[in-house]
């Protein structure tokens, strides 16, 4: 393919009631063009990912992306909006662009800011990502999309309670050593597989642990063509790229086999000729714990039914055979919804390029997965890189 990643920015997701919307798109802006050592002036074409739904109230937010300096000022710019997966729309978006030929510099941005909001309207706002005549007054809000789903999945396939509790584990004990991580702290997986007061049932069979949770933050890309890339300090490339829509309505859907998901990973990995077993690890959605598992049988890592040998064996951790959310995923390291893809190549390419944080740090990585996706399995995106050099 045509693009390349070749600086990034990336602020702690958190509760950060001292930041904005536009000092954290400010903020990623200038710190990924001085990372890339571009200057702003040189940017063509600017993609804000922002998902919103009613969690900031200043909305139309893509020029917010030109108060980083005056320089970016009529330059093209846009806000892509694909719910979760709304980071990943905005990165894809950029690479069409370069494709075209209609820009050599792309700046992505992808953002978020979601404490600020009380938590019933943040159970709203997250339902406007499913399909309202369905799910509109489920409790729970989102997680009571994805409670249900996992009802389905235990009913079907047995109690997963042990294999939920292992992701989370893995997860946040991944999390520990990154330090944009919103919650640093190994929880075990006791912790995470005993219901308590502090990690009571939220929705179905999902604990509070099985959860992502509420967050703040930015992240962004500097992409360019190969043959610019070429002149850069660092690059990553995307070998390819995918995105599969599904229906909204759950109801029109299998559920548990996520089916969006398993067409993308198909077609991304034909279209870079490599199989699953060929990539070094892969950040993927864990929104929910649920959701890891059912991708882990989506991406093809195990039959329909089986996921759970992927924990339960150790396929997934550090070491594994395929190491799966190094970086602490959604669920420790948060889950900003517009930012999260933008975060997910962000953390690829730190991998890639052997910059990721000590302890984080994978071991000579030569090819990484990302899966980031929108609504319940409906909005599925899969990119695949590798360093460019």
């Amino acid at each position: 393919m045509t693009a390349s990643i070749v600086g990034w920015a990336h602020t702690p997701f958190g509760k950060m009631d001292a930041e904005t919307i536009e000092s954290l798109i400010v903020r990623v802006s200038t710190d990924a063009l001085v990372d890339a050592g571009i200057a702003p002036g040189d940017v063509d074409e600017i993609i804000l990912g922002h998902f919103n739904a009613g969690f900031s109230p200043q909305d139309f937010t893509a020029a917010l992306v030109l108060q980083a300096d005056p320089a970016l000022r009529f330059k093209p710019a846009t806000r892509v909006e694909n719910a979760c997966a709304t980071g990943s729309a905005a990165v894809h978006q950029a690479i069409k662009t370069i494709q075209a030929g209609a820009a050599r510099v792309v700046l992505v941005v992808g953002v978020e800011q979601m404490s600020r909001t009380p938590g019933l309207e943040v159970g709203r706002n997250l339902l406007r990502a499913s399909y309202l005549p369905e799910d509109g007054e489920i409790a729970g809000g989102f997680a009571g999309v994805f409670g249900k789903i996992a009802e389905q999945y235990f009913q079907r396939y047995g109690d997963q309670s042990d294999a939920l509790a292992m992701i989370a584990a893995k997860n946040h004990k991944n999390g520990v050593a990154n330090p944009y991580a919103q919650m640093r702290k190994d929880l075990g997986f006791e912790y995470c597989r005993s219901e308590g007061e502090k990690n009571p049932f939220v929705a179905g069979p999902l604990k509070r642990t099985d959860c992502s949770l509420v967050s703040d933050g930015a992240a962004a890309l500097v992409m360019t063509d190969a043959e610019t890339a070429k002149t850069m300090r660092k690059a990553v490339s995307f070998k390819a790229t995918a995105h599969a829509q599904d229906f909204l309505p759950m109801s029109k859907r299998n559920i548990i086999d996520f089916e969006g998901c398993s067409v993308v990973w198909a077609r991304a990995l034909q279209s870079a000729g490599v199989g699953l077993s060929d990539l070094s690890f892969v950040e993927t959605h864990d929104c929910f714990t649920i959701a890891e598992l059912i991708e882990y049988e989506a991406m093809g890592l195990t039959p329909k039914g089986q996921g759970a040998r992927a924990i339960k064996e150790g396929w997934t951790q550090i070491g594994g055979k395929l190491p799966i959310n190094p970086s602490g995923g959604l669920k420790a390291k948060g889950h900003p919804i517009g930012a999260t893809g933008v975060s997910m190549h962000v953390m690829s390419a730190m991998q890639l390029t052997g910059q990721a944080p000590e302890g984080m740090q994978l071991k000579n990585p030569q090819l990484a997965g990302i899966f980031n996706m929108g609504g319940a399995a409906v909005a599925n995106y899969v990119s695949i890189l590798e360093p460019a050099r």
